[in-house]
């Protein structure tokens, strides 16, 4: 049997800025790592010519505008989601309920109630061996990959606090265009969700607690930029301010905003705990800095660890020591993890359970900001 008859054949629905990046990861990954082949099938949009000039510059076998038909060809075994948020529940559910394995782009959904019916959807789906992921590509970033191994191991001693802040400025200039990121009823929200997603996860995936209270402000600094027909209402935020409490007793931190001038992709995340503290900024992705408590007063301070010895997470793929990756290369990172579980028959992760805890959190932010820093406690979400 050939490779092209034996591979997964992969569907991407959508094709522009994270289609790019996931068709860029699809076309690579088997060329990095050890994974089941797969082959480019088809790539999704609404335009038919705008998506077949996609389609052949970014190595798709096929374009189409249906995406339905797409999914339940054959020969389409993996649907990979890029679409914005409004459309991901109906897309996920209908490939769910054809047997298809599914990856959906954070945030998972724009509401808890969908995020919810995904979740249970997929639940079902694993028992038959469908399996399902969400796209957070950080987590497959080798430097926060290994800072998870750090704080699981105890390095940092008792967590105390946790600062985050994912600040852009791609929305300073008030005449930047109306897009469908600005609207609430196509992405949820602004940079609280956009951002603020990351942001919660991360919190989650280093520490492994989960997230019991939040009180949030939200600001929307620009309220109409230009769209087709004129002056549009931007109906989403800006920037979001938050503290989250955790079940550990640590608190977090989160900041995001799309209008901080002079940042273009700032991530930076702080990890305080009793014993060391770790810091990430995105912008130097490859270091990761440590500092422990451990060693002579004298000699205490940040240590800088380049990230990329073969012994660091996700580096077994790559180049020799001190040849750094990019951005783009957590993407392929995401899709072996993805083909291994399928492969291996293990529940990836993070799973859409886990992408309805995030928007739960995201959705309290919400209610907290509207209430004017109220706080909100996801106690009896988590316990339901």
């Amino acid at each position: 049997m050939s490779r092209t008859s034996s591979a997964l054949g992969v569907a991407v629905i959508g094709h522009s800025f994270m289609g790019k990046a996931h068709s860029q990861a699809w076309r690579n990954v088997n060329a990095t790592f050890e994974t089941p082949a797969v082959v480019q099938r088809v790539l999704v949009g609404r335009d038919a010519k705008t998506v077949d000039e996609s389609a052949r510059r970014y190595g798709w076998e096929e374009s189409s505008t249906n995406w339905r038909e797409t999914i339940l060809r054959d020969d389409i075994h993996i649907v990979d989601i890029c679409t914005p948020g409004a459309s991901h529940a109906e897309i996920a559910l209908f490939a769910l309920a054809h047997g298809k394995h599914v990856l959906v782009e954070k945030p998972l959904a724009n509401t808890v109630s969908e995020a919810a019916e995904m979740s249970e959807a997929a639940a079902k789906a694993s028992t038959i061996g469908v399996k399902s992921m969400l796209g957070f590509n950080y987590r497959r970033v080798p430097a926060l990959a290994l800072a998870r191994k750090l704080i699981a191991a105890g390095r940092l001693g008792d967590l105390r606090q946790l600062n985050i802040r994912y600040y852009q400025d791609w929305l300073v200039d008030e005449n930047s265009p109306m897009s469908w990121r600005l609207r609430k009823q196509d992405a949820g929200s602004g940079a609280l969700g956009d951002l603020g997603s990351h942001a919660v996860d991360q919190v989650r995936f280093l520490t492994g607690a989960e997230i019991t209270s939040v009180s949030a402000s939200t600001r929307t600094f620009v309220t109409h930029r230009p769209g087709a027909s004129g002056q549009e209402e931007v109906s989403v935020d800006d920037a979001m301010w938050s503290t989250l409490e955790l079940e550990n007793g640590a608190v977090a931190t989160v900041e995001t905003s799309r209008m901080a001038t002079g940042r273009k992709n700032a991530f930076r995340i702080e990890v305080y705990g009793s014993e060391g503290s770790l810091a990430f900024d995105l912008e130097s992705l490859n270091h990761l800095q440590l500092c422990e408590t451990n060693r002579p007063a004298g000699e205490q301070g940040f240590t800088s660890i380049l990230v990329t010895e073969p012994e660091h997470p996700y580096l077994d793929g790559w180049w020799p020591t001190g040849h750094v990756l990019g951005w783009d290369d957590t993407f392929i990172h995401q899709m072996r993890d993805f083909l291994l579980a399928i492969k291996d028959g293990t529940e990836p992760s993070p799973s859409f359970a886990e992408g309805l805890e995030v928007q739960r959190v995201l959705e309290a932010m919400e209610h907290s900001a509207a209430d004017r820093s109220t706080r909100i406690s996801l106690a009896a979400e988590m316990s339901s």
